[in-house]
């Protein structure tokens, strides 16, 4: 299969104009669009074609069109967790920022019902169930991204995870075949899901619990506290860069394997918290890439450990 994977190609075949005609996508696209901006570590190089679908149907008619012209896709959310080459993607960036209603649908005698888009802020959703005293995700405090890229990596923290409140989850395919699947065949486990590449999150159903509006923003408020105390939430991040292996954190392997302040040009390895890599300024994909090579061979050397990514590294590497 020929794939198309650079804009000039894209242009001079005129697939993109034909994929974004009004009648069939509403929405924003840009092309070389830089990934940088789009993402919490501020890494990264051109999209060919960064596209903002407005709704559902346009992501629909988008996948359809890029498979049917054999134009790869890669969706993003909020660009927390992800690493984009310096090189940048090619195809097309789908980012789900413009889905992000969020409402309920229905409310019981001991809890609630919403129902959020995938491009809804992560923060939002917690943010709303601590000022209505809905209990389930306040472990989740300071996570950053969006809830769709929280279901696909099952996101947790403190001993919560976004998998426990979920009752059904939207896909679509590239195919553009929805799929509503619930808990059991999402398969959710550590920092996993069985969502595949294949498909994009729309949006999720979730239960909360009732409780004092006061004892849950209390433990927001003290999750909160810990993780800024924890880590280095104001920097420029990715999150957690590996996944703790059984039996070990991979923070602390890292810095007991006297990593704490290594560098790669511009991206460090975070004095605060280890599993942290930081971007300084003008960090690189190549940099932060070798600093994890780095930090896994350590690890393996002294404890042997081999860390597995908990980050996701996407385009021309």
């Amino acid at each position: 299969m020929n794939v198309v994977s650079d804009v000039s190609k894209l242009m001079t075949d005129k697939a993109l104009p034909e994929i974004f005609r009004e009648d069939n996508f509403r929405g924003d696209a840009f092309f070389n669009e830089l990934m940088k901006s789009h993402t919490t570590l501020r890494i990264g190089g051109p999209a060919d074609v960064f596209a903002v679908p407005r709704d559902a149907i346009s992501i629909r008619n988008l996948l359809c069109d890029a498979r049917d012209k054999q134009i790869p896709v890669t969706p993003v959310g909020g660009g927390s967790n992800l690493l984009v080459a310096d090189e940048g993607i090619g195809g097309v960036v789908v980012s789900t920022a413009s889905l992000n209603r969020m409402q309920v649908v229905e409310e019981m005698n001991d809890g609630v019902r919403l129902f959020v888009e995938a491009g809804a802020p992560l923060q939002k959703v917690v943010s709303f169930a601590k000022d209505k005293g809905y209990k389930g995700i306040e472990g989740l405090a300071g996570i950053p991204g969006s809830m769709g890229g929280a279901i696909k990596g099952n996101a947790g923290s403190f001993g919560y995870a976004i998998g426990t409140v979920i009752e059904s989850v939207a896909l679509i395919n590239a195919h553009g075949k929805l799929a509503i699947l619930d808990p059991g065949t999402l398969n959710l486990g550590y920092r996993a899901s069985a969502i595949s590449d294949e498909y994009i999150v729309l949006s999720a159903n979730i239960r909360l619990e009732k409780d004092d509006a006061y004892d849950v923003a209390k433990r927001v408020r003290e999750f909160l506290h810990e993780k800024r105390e924890r880590q280095p939430l104001s920097e420029w991040s990715a999150g957690c860069v590996f996944k703790n292996p059984e039996g070990a954190q991979a923070g602390r392997l890292i810095e007991e394997a006297d990593c704490k302040h290594l560098k790669r040009g511009d991206v460090e390895v975070s004095g605060l918290h280890a599993n942290f890599f930081i971007n300084r300024g003008n960090g690189r994909a190549a940099d932060f890439l070798a600093l994890m090579d780095v930090v896994k061979a350590r690890v393996m050397q002294l404890f042997g450990y081999e860390l597995e990514p908990e980050i996701k590294v996407a385009g021309r590497v």
